[in-house]
């Protein structure tokens, strides 16, 4: 799974979001930060709504955009808040 945070320098809600997703254990991720100021294209997207976060479970799978989580979301929160939308995009497996 990977989790694709879009940041700018200076965004404290981004550095905050992303020193706790970094501090989840319990699920397989890999976090991919964005720097919006490194293409055009990220910034006009961004500019006005970072931190954004989106999720993409494997290659082959569509990119999804995830609500912005509280500021004040614990480590645990976040996790929870994962694997709600994991679940919800993972395909039947019988």
């Amino acid at each position: 799974m990977r989790l694709i945070l879009y940041t700018k320098p200076g965004c404290h809600l981004c550095e905050g979001l992303q020193e706790k997703l970094a501090k989840i254990q319990n699920l397989d991720l890999k976090l991919d930060i964005r720097d919006i100021t490194q293409r055009q294209e990220w910034f006009n997207a961004y500019q006005f709504e970072i931190p954004v976060l989106q999720l993409q479970i494997h290659e082959s799978h569509p990119i999804f955009l995830l609500p912005r989580p509280s500021p004040r979301a614990t480590v645990s929160q976040l996790e929870h808040m994962l694997k709600k939308h994991l679940s919800g995009k993972l395909p039947f497996e019988a």
